[in-house]
């Protein structure tokens, strides 16, 4: 019996001791009458920040942090100082060695370490020593471009045969594109200007051309431009005159200087070669303003052959007379002077281009 009082006592603590009990009791106690101590924890805030996203906080460190100095190894640093290293080259001005180079074989002057001069040079030695050719593309033109054949089966010194061929200068075409490349190698020669338009429409190009060596005898059609010429309209020249003795007493292997004047009577066209001519104005209808023949056939004849065919056959079925003034050349060099005089026997005559 006493231990069932027990029980029902022990039940009936167990009931009234709940939760909401226990709240209700804490709420309904009285303030303390004492402040509370400081070294009590302050209480929490109530407006606590909250945190920000793990990448943000990755993002703002990595771009507010300093970045690291790296560390070169020994290699490097010598790699790095090799390339920062310049290489200098020291100038010397060689004040007695000239860059001006003048062929002897064509006569060219150029510069020496030039790319451009050189490579002109070669192309230009070359056709000099060898000349051009004629091939099958310009025979098939020739109708259409007007060539015709003045002189056959003409001999030269070493015994080879060829032919005169004549055609306008200014022709279009292949046939003009060859002599066009024939003149500037010409003017570069002759180290003169280029022909103007009007001169080539009043002017006919002379061409000697022997079988090319290289070509079989069934197949002949490749020839070798070994002599060319210009016949041009002219209508006055100057004839060519021997100076006084007095002007010419001194050596003649001495060329003269420009402080040796000629007779107030004469015009002294090259003083190196000594040309003085009159200056009275004569008729004369033939005037040569280009001679060219490569350096491997001079000599041969080639030159006369071609100032023949164009004193005879110029002016249609009026021959000219070499001999009698009605042909003259332009400033003649040497070896034009040469030609010159042994072709026209002291008649002919200069003009002035």
């Amino acid at each position: 019996m006493l231990i069932g009082f027990f029980s029902a006592l022990m039940s009936s603590a167990k009931v009234k001791r709940t939760y909401s009990g226990t709240r209700t009791a804490k709420s309904s106690l009285p303030a303390p009458s004492s402040p509370p101590s400081g070294l009590s924890s302050p209480p929490a805030p109530s407006n606590v920040r909250p945190k920000r996203p793990l990448l943000e906080r990755f993002a703002t460190n990595s771009d507010s942090a300093p970045p690291t100095k790296r560390t070169l190894t020994a290699k490097q640093r010598e790699k790095q100082v090799q390339l920062n290293k310049k290489t200098l080259v020291q100038l010397h001005f060689a004040l007695e060695t000239s860059v001006l180079r003048t062929c002897a074989t064509c006569g060219l002057s150029y510069t020496k370490g030039a790319p451009d001069d050189e490579a002109l040079h070669r192309s230009h030695c070359a056709r000099v020593q060898r000349g051009m050719e004629w091939g099958r593309e310009e025979e098939k033109e020739k109708l259409k471009a007007g060539v015709q054949e003045v002189a056959s089966a003409v001999r030269i010194k070493d015994g080879r045969k060829g032919r005169i061929i004549c055609v306008k200068a200014d022709v279009s075409g292949k046939i003009g594109s060859k002599l066009k490349s024939l003149l500037e190698t010409i003017n570069l020669s002759l180290s003169s200007p280029a022909l103007l338009p009007a001169t080539l429409q009043a002017s006919k190009v002379y061409l000697f051309l022997v079988p090319s060596k290289t070509s079989s005898p069934s197949t002949s059609t490749r020839e070798k431009i070994v002599g060319c010429i210009i016949a041009q309209r002219i209508s006055t020249a100057m004839a060519v005159v021997t100076p006084p003795e007095s002007s010419t007493s001194s050596d003649k292997s001495t060329p003269s200087t420009s402080n040796e004047r000629p007779p107030p009577d004469l015009i002294n066209v090259d003083p190196t070669l000594g040309i003085f001519c009159s200056p009275a104005p004569l008729p004369t209808p033939l005037g040569i303003p280009r001679l060219f023949v490569p350096t491997s056939h001079r000599r041969q004849g080639v030159a006369t052959a071609l100032l023949s065919a164009a004193a005879r056959t110029f002016i249609h079925g009026c021959p000219l007379d070499p001999t009698k003034g009605e042909v003259a050349f332009t400033q003649p060099t040497s070896g034009g002077q040469a030609v010159m005089q042994s072709w026209g026997q002291g008649g002919v005559r200069v003009y002035e281009e």
